[in-house]
């Protein structure tokens, strides 16, 4: 498949914002970030699994040579809550030759209904609550991981698109001085041939457009290589796309880039670093192991269960419900070294400094990168202005050389050697544009930008 665009009617120009569009919407990374959110989503949905109310239907039958041992029916609802505690409603059921004594209900089975609780371990916080915590937590860190992966892969697509609007450039200029290089040939030529000029000038002349023929090609094929690689970002419907020979990169992007890439117009001192997507991962990152840290120091208190149940034949009946009609119990456990228990508690702890180190690392980090790019921005745009008045000037010594060559006083030498160096300089221009445009770039991802306008 190949690629065009219409950033304007019948053109051909691929623009920079339209570019950056379409990987966002189309490029397999854009869409994998999608997956972390709904990642995220699924595991929220399964740790509130955790809370739903469940029912139990436990069935026991014997029957051996016609005599009925036993026929046990218990059947459970439970509907589990935030602070360990679990309402709880049931039916027993039992018949029988060889029940138990302790067994024995009534005909019509018995009815309960009641709760249970941990009051030590498990109260304040417990597996169900601590999965939940995280979950939610987790949730948020996959949007700012979100944000992180998009903005990555649009920039490196930035600095593909940037790669190849250079070597465009350099091709420009190549053709350009190619067309003079032939020009003088063809004057030289007719002077030569009137006898105005030696024919040896021609010579040097031919020289001169056969070097420019070749940086030209050479050009061409930097531009092929650019756009194979600007062409690894360029998908439609999950099918990977070419750019079509005549497609052409937006010689205005300079214009264009601060407002694409959302940096249009952010000094230096307005950036809150508390928003930033990776540290905003990493924040929730340590919440979560702050609540695994709550969970193991909570492990530490004795285990302490208690649970009470009004029992009655005729549920149907309220005033059937009274205190002394009851089943209840109590459980305590405690175990009397806590080894393992504090074991747990001082890794989660480890984990949680080594969470928080890794933080406060990254945002000295960040902050001192985006310092340094704010400065090698200023540094650039006195650099461009710098190459542009250097342009200017070889281009003025070039004309007057060649003024001079029109009336006999200069040579082909001097006018190839002015030529060769405005060449250059040329060249550095493109280079040095480049190089500030991915500085912009740089910028644009240590900010993790996701914009939004695209």
């Amino acid at each position: 498949m190949v690629w065009g665009t219409y950033a304007q009617q019948d053109s051909l120009v691929l623009g920079f914002k339209e570019y950056l569009g379409y990987v966002k919407k189309y490029h397999p990374i854009a869409k994998q970030a999608q997956l972390t959110l709904n990642v995220g989503q699924a595991n929220l949905m399964k740790a509130r699994g955790g809370f739903d109310p469940k029912i139990e239907v436990d069935y026991d039958r014997k029957e051996f040579k016609g005599t009925e041992y036993w026929d046990r029916l218990n059947t459970t609802f439970k509907i589990p809550t935030w602070f360990g505690i679990e309402l709880k409603g049931s039916f027993d059921q039992r018949e029988g030759t060889y029940l138990n004594p302790d067994e024995s209900l009534p005909e019509d089975g018995l009815y309960s209904a009641g709760i249970s609780m941990s009051l030590g371990k498990g109260f304040w916080i417990n597996e169900r609550m601590a999965t939940l915590r995280k979950a939610k937590l987790y949730r948020e860190q996959t949007k700012a991981d979100q944000d992180l992966m998009v903005n990555e892969v649009l920039y490196r697509a930035s600095v593909a698109y940037f790669d190849w609007l250079k070597a465009y450039r350099d091709a420009l200029v190549f053709k350009d001085f190619l067309g003079n290089a032939q020009t003088r040939f063809q004057g030289v030529r007719q002077s030569a041939l009137a006898g105005d000029v030696a024919m040896i000038d021609t010579v040097e002349a031919k020289i001169a457009v056969r070097n420019r023929a070749l940086g030209y090609e050479q050009s061409k094929v930097d531009v092929l290589k650019k756009s194979l690689e600007l062409s690894n970002f360029l998908w439609i419907d999950d099918v990977p796309v070419e750019l079509q020979p005549g497609v052409t990169p937006d010689l205005d992007t300079a214009g264009r880039i601060d407002g694409t890439l959302e940096i249009l117009g952010k000094p230096l001192d307005s950036f809150s670093m508390e928003k930033h997507p990776k540290l905003r991962s990493l924040e929730f990152k340590i919440e979560q192991l702050l609540v695994d840290k709550r969970l193991k120091a909570n492990k530490l208190l004795p285990k302490l269960d208690v649970e009470y149940n009004f029992i009655t034949e005729t549920p149907d009946r309220i005033n059937s419900l009274i205190v002394d009609n009851f089943k209840g119990g109590v459980t305590f456990q405690f175990p009397l070294f806590l080894r393992k228990e504090r074991g747990d508690l001082k890794l989660a702890k480890f984990k949680l400094m080594d969470a928080e180190f890794e933080r406060d690392n990254a945002q000295v980090a960040l902050q001192n990168k985006i310092i340094a790019i704010y400065g090698e921005l200023e540094s650039y745009e006195v650099q461009n202005q710098l190459i542009v008045d250097i342009v200017t000037d070889y281009t003025t010594l070039l004309k007057a050389e060649e003024r001079k060559f029109s009336f006999g006083e200069s040579s082909l030498f001097l006018i190839n050697s002015r030529e060769s160096k405005l060449i250059d300089t040329y060249l550095k221009r493109n280079e040095m544009e480049n190089k500030f445009f991915h500085t912009k770039a740089k910028l644009f991802k240590n900010l993790a930008i996701n914009p939004k306008i695209l």
